[in-house]
């Protein structure tokens, strides 16, 4: 079931589960229990008008002696295109600047600090569809373009860090055209950008038709809320990029994202909350809702019969922590502000019990990571004066791969 029909996996299990079981399931999906935050009677009544859905959560740490909480409100912002794909550019990209000012309206009255938007949420995701225009015509300037002049005032207004994904344009490099995410302060200043570091080639996931791998590495934005860095959708699916960021000491990580059901469903309440464990930090993953139909059919060379969208949007965007608990999804169907009370401290805490990624490791293994491919790495089980063949290493014979 990947449609629309059917409106979260948290609905379905109070509606069919008694009430001991329930809390036994939730228990294993989501870890400790979270305290539902009190948020205000106008927020819910500006969501409520807006027609959108609005939850909160709050992750706690220990109380301790020598340091202060280190609390920060993050918001997660899923929503569909309010537009036919077919409608004039401009017209599709004021109405989403309408749409998202509108939720970040209530975000504000809720005490959000940091919010992010869905990947390439200025508009459609056409990539499908590998045609160029009128697509490659919602591309716009990373440091100066209308949606980050948009982004700056929304941050400066309500003293909120926004992350916004966009198609940019790099007018400085060949006009090269990047999936990028903006990260700007609650000032109102850009602190930078990052780029999708992955590229799907995979289904209708055409999107090397229109931009390749991101040149930027894994940045880290020292924000005054925190530490963030974005890993941008299909970067979800590989471990060492969620790493990457957390080497580079990032408490939070955003993963906007435009996924689909049929493709990647099953795998999405897991990675985002494997990689805040594995990483000891928290983890935003936000998609998109709905169902959005192009003109033209389109084929991706995989047997499929031509057809006019990409597929279900299945939205259950979701806040993960290190300590392996997470809020419920937001819904499948309907735009929404999820809205998470972190306590930062956590991270240390969770690092100190769990250590996983400074514990009794062998330093080697990122050695042959990165260079096991080399014919020279292959020649002998000796590495750093020590015999890895006595350790179970095996290295194959040189040549045979």
């Amino acid at each position: 079931m990947a449609g629309a029909e059917w409106t979260s996996l948290e609905e379905s299990l109070e509606k069919h589960l008694p009430l001991l079981d329930l809390q036994e399931v939730k228990r294993v999906l989501y870890g400790k229990e979270l305290r539902k935050l009190d948020l205000p009677r106008e927020a819910f009544e500006g969501a409520s008008k807006e027609d959108f859905e609005l939850q909160g959560y709050a992750f706690e740490a220990a109380e301790e002696q020598l340091r202060q909480p280190r609390i920060v409100h993050v918001g997660l912002v899923q929503n569909r295109t309010p537009l036919p794909t077919d409608a004039p550019v401009k017209e599709q990209v004021s109405a989403l600047h309408k749409r998202i000012k509108s939720i970040v309206e209530v975000a504000a009255m809720c005490g959000v600090n940091i919010i992010c938007f869905q990947e390439a949420w200025t508009m459609p995701f056409a990539f499908c569809t590998r045609e160029k225009l009128p697509w490659t015509e919602f591309a716009e300037s990373a440091e100066d373009g209308p949606t980050t002049k948009f982004c700056q005032k929304l941050a400066k207004n309500h003293n909120m860090v926004v992350v916004s994904p966009i198609l940019e344009r790099d007018s400085e490099h060949g006009d090269t055209l990047w999936n990028t995410a903006v990260v700007i302060s609650n000032s109102g200043a850009v602190l930078g950008k990052t780029r999708k570091n992955h590229i799907p080639r995979v289904g209708d996931f055409n999107e090397s038709t229109y931009y390749m791998e991101g040149n930027l590495g894994h940045p880290v934005f020292q924000t005054q809320f925190g530490r963030i860095a974005v890993n941008i959708c299909y970067g979800r699916h590989h471990p060492l990029n969620w790493l990457m960021y957390s080497i580079n000491r990032a408490e939070i990580i955003f993963n906007p994202s435009a996924t689909v059901g049929a493709l990647s469903e099953s795998m999405w309440p897991i990675e985002a909350r494997n990689a805040a464990i594995a990483n000891h930090c928290f983890t935003c993953a936000i998609n998109r809702v709905g169902t959005e139909h192009f003109t033209s059919e389109f084929t991706s060379g995989d047997g499929k019969k031509a057809h006019k969208d990409l597929g279900y949007f299945y939205g259950s965007s979701y806040v993960a922590a290190p300590d392996s608990s997470r809020t419920p999804g937001l819904s499948r169907t309907r735009d929404g502000l999820l809205v998470a009370k972190l306590d930062l401290n956590l991270c240390q805490q969770v690092n100190d019990v769990w250590n996983f990624k400074v514990g009794p490791q062998d330093p080697c293994c990122y050695l042959f990571l990165c260079f096991g491919s080399h014919p020279a790495l292959r020649t002998e089980n000796y590495c750093c004066g020590v015999d890895h063949s006595s350790m179970g290493y095996q290295l194959p014979p040189e040549g045979s791969v």
